[in-house]
C-alpha cells in the first residue's frame, strides 16, 4: 500500500536540487532551481498547446526526441516567451551550463521559465547563480526547488509517495507551480516529476500522458493557457526493480503512484487559485459524449457569470443553464438534473424554489463545492476542478508586472 513520505522531489533515491535568489526577481525572493539526478534515465514530457510557445518549451521538446535526461534547470520572475532568436539561445545557454557543470550531454538537460511574457532573460543573474546552484545541491533542497518556481503563488507545493513493486520500494516525488492562467492542454504551470523506478521510455510517457489528462488536464482556474506550461518526469531506476511493463501488475501500482503525485499537485494549484475563497468540482454525466461532457465541463469552469456567482453564494442556476446551452453540445432542457453537493435545484428542466436555494446558499459558504449535472443524452461524463472568481483575482493581475 501505498505512503506518503518526506522530501518532495528528491526523495526518490539518487536526486538532488537546490534554490536560490539569483537576482531574477526584484525582491529577495528564490528564483532559480536545478534538480539533478546521479544517472541519465528515462523521461516523459506534455506540454503547452498554446500556439506561440515560450523558448524553453520549444527546445525541451527538441531534447525529448532523444528519451533521456539528467536535469533541470528553471527559473521564475521571468517567463522567456515572445523573446525570438535571443529567447532560443539563452534557453540552450541555461542549458549549455548546466550541462559543463554536470559534464553530461546538452540534451540531457531541461529549461523551464515562468513569470512575465516579452523581457529578455537577465543572463548575467543565471551565468552567476547556476555555479552556486551546482555547489548547493543536496538531499535536503527540495523545499527550496520548490519555492523557487514560484511566482504568484502563495505556498510551493511539494509531495512524495512510495509503495513496493517488484519486490522493491519505488518511490514518486514532485513539485509544481500554479496560481493564475489555468486551463487544461496543459494546465497552464510547471510540473516536475521524479521517481526511481526502473521503466522504458515509451511506456513512461504513455503512463505520465495518460495521468495528465486525469489531473493537470482537469483544472481550470481562469481559462487561460500560457506559453511556458511544462510537465516532465524523469526516472533514474536506481530502485533495482525490474523495468516496469505495459499491463502488468507492477504498472498498475506505478500508475496508481504517479497519479496521487499529479493529482495531489493539480489540486494543490486549484486551491492556490488567485484570489480563490472556494474550489468546485464539476461533475458531468450522461452526455452525447465524453467530448461533449468535456465542452460542457470547460464552459462552465470558465464561465465568470458562474464562478462570481460561487464566490457570492448565490445559488443562480440560471447562469449554470445559459452556460450549458452555449457550450456547443448537445443539451435539452426536460433531461437536466442540477445538484449542488448531493441538493438537487434543478430536476427535469424546472428550478425546485426557493426553499432549496436557501437551503443550498448555506452549501455555498463551504470551501469546497461539488456541482453534480446530468444530461439524460448519453453515457459521456467528465470532470474539472476550478475555483470561484473573485475581487483579489482582479488585483492580482490588474497589477501582476508592477
Amino acid at each position: 500500500m501505498s505512503k506518503r513520505v518526506k522530501g518532495g522531489i528528491t526523495a526518490p533515491q539518487g536526486f538532488v536540487a537546490a534554490g536560490i535568489h539569483s537576482g531574477i526577481k526584484k525582491t529577495k525572493q528564490l528564483d532559480l532551481t536545478m534538480i539533478v539526478s546521479e544517472k541519465p534515465g528515462p523521461i516523459a514530457g506534455v506540454f503547452t498547446s498554446n500556439k506561440l510557445p515560450a523558448a524553453p518549451v520549444i527546445l525541451d521538446r527538441l531534447h525529448l526526441k532523444r528519451g533521456t535526461g539528467q536535469a533541470f534547470i528553471i527559473n521564475s520572475g521571468n517567463a522567456n516567451a515572445f523573446t525570438g532568436p535571443e529567447g532560443l539561445a539563452h534557453a540552450r545557454e541555461m542549458g549549455r551550463r548546466v550541462a559543463d557543470q554536470l559534464t553530461i550531454p546538452l540534451h540531457d538537460v531541461f529549461v523551464g521559465s515562468t513569470g512575465v511574457i516579452g523581457v529578455p532573460l537577465p543572463m548575467p543573474a543565471i551565468r552567476a547563480g547556476i555555479p552556486i546552484l551546482f555547489s548547493r545541491l543536496r538531499k535536503a533542497g527540495h523545499r527550496e526547488a520548490a519555492k523557487a518556481i514560484m511566482t504568484t503563488d502563495t505556498y510551493p507545493k511539494e509531495i512524495a509517495v512510495q509503495d513496493r513493486i517488484g519486490g522493491k520500494m519505488v518511490t514518486i516525488g514532485g513539485i509544481a507551480k500554479g496560481s493564475g492562467m489555468i486551463h487544461p492542454d496543459m494546465a497552464t504551470m510547471l510540473a516536475y516529476v521524479t521517481t526511481d523506478a526502473a521503466i522504458d521510455q515509451k511506456t513512461l510517457q504513455t503512463t505520465f500522458s495518460a495521468v495528465i489528462n486525469q489531473t493537470f488536464n482537469c483544472i481550470s482556474v481562469d481559462g487561460e493557457t500560457s506559453t511556458n506550461d511544462t510537465a516532465l518526469c524523469l526516472a533514474n531506476g536506481k530502485a533495482g526493480n525490474v523495468a516496469i511493463k505495459t499491463g502488468t501488475t507492477a504498472h498498475g501500482k506505478f500508475e496508481a503512484l504517479l497519479f496521487q503525485v499529479c493529482h495531489h499537485l493539480a489540486m494543490e494549484i486549484v486551491r492556490d487559485g488567485e484570489g480563490a475563497t472556494k474550489i468546485i468540482e464539476f461533475q458531468i454525466t450522461q452526455a452525447s459524449s465524453d467530448r461533449a461532457a468535456k465542452q460542457f465541463a470547460n464552459t462552465l469552469a470558465t464561465s465568470p457569470l458562474v464562478k462570481t456567482a460561487i464566490f457570492g453564494t448565490d445559488p443562480n442556476w440560471g447562469r449554470i443553464v445559459a452556460a450549458l446551452g452555449r457550450a456547443g453540445a448537445p443539451v435539452k432542457a426536460e433531461k437536466l438534473l442540477i445538484e449542488f453537493n448531493e441538493i438537487p435545484i434543478v430536476k427535469n428542466g424546472k428550478g425546485l424554489g426557493p426553499q432549496v436555494e436557501r437551503r443550498i446558499k448555506q452549501e455555498m459558504k463551504k470551501p469546497f463545492l461539488t456541482i453534480f449535472i446530468s444530461l439524460g443524452m448519453g453515457k459521456g461524463s467528465s470532470k474539472i476542478w476550478t475555483t470561484d472568481l473573485t475581487y483579489d483575482y482582479v488585483k492580482i493581475n490588474a497589477s501582476y508586472r508592477s
